[in-house]
């Protein structure tokens, strides 16, 4: 371990070198490496969490560089996670990057999410949404959500029989189901309020540090520059979670 990269970390209270070590023996996946996912990443990788899994079968878009903050304008057609392994390499040679550039799907989603300790939502549509939830109830692994739309964002940890998912927040089933899609419309920065939170979250769970947002919805509004928290409770008969 370099120690001088992660000092201004080690030396916070309650983390140490063994928390540090701690970190790099993690295995962290973040499913969309889009406005959410490519914050998200950086902060985890420049924090030294051991092992980042990357999924996303989608290439850079001139529309993507508004927000994406991994992406140059020589990235354009590249796949996501092929030119995200390489800046996130670069930032940090100690961490090792797994990358799948498949949809997360049916067939691949218990697979994927039982290889991690904490899963990522960094998802802009309500069918991965939903099946990530599913997955990660299934096995019992949590999950950090963030959302964005427009001028606004959100953060909520799930963990999978200590509070609510997020079909106990919303009808994520009903709208899966539709294929409803989040709108594209977005303030640059917006995914990288929320995307740095869920890092946040992240950090804290695989440290054991404060309080996460475990049934807690954090919301963000960039226009009036607050955050405000909607409580969130289990529901008994959730379709997802009431099962386990």
């Amino acid at each position: 371990m370099e120690r001088e990269r992660y000092l201004r970390q080690i030396t916070l209270p309650g983390v140490g070198e063994e928390g540090q070590e701690k970190l790099l023996r993690s295995r962290v996946l973040v499913v969309g490496a889009g406005g959410l996912g490519a914050p998200v990443a950086c902060y985890l990788a420049a924090a030294g969490v051991g092992t980042l899994g990357l999924v996303d079968d989608d290439v850079v878009k001139l529309s993507n560089l508004q927000r994406q903050i991994l992406y140059r304008t020589e990235d354009l057609g590249r796949p996501k996670v092929e030119v995200a392994r390489r800046q996130l390499l670069s930032l940090n040679p100690e961490v090792k990057v797994e990358v799948w550039r498949e949809r997360f799907a049916e067939d691949n989603a218990l697979s994927l999410v039982e290889r991690f300790d904490v899963v990522v939502d960094a998802t802009d549509n309500f069918f991965t949404r939903a099946l990530l939830n599913r997955a990660c109830v299934a096995r019992s692994k949590p999950l950090v959500h963030g959302g964005v739309r427009n001028f606004a964002g959100e953060v909520m940890t799930v963990l999978p029989g200590s509070g609510p998912c997020l079909a106990c927040l919303f009808p994520l089933e009903s709208k899966a189901a539709s294929a409803q899609t989040e709108g594209s419309s977005v303030l640059g920065p917006v995914p990288g309020v929320i995307g740095t939170l869920q890092a946040v979250e992240v950090l804290k769970y695989l440290l054991g540090l404060g309080e996460l947002l475990v049934g807690r919805l954090l919301v963000y509004d960039a226009l009036s520059a607050t955050f405000h928290e909607v409580q969130v409770t289990r529901n008994p008969s959730c379709p997802v979670c009431s099962k386990f």
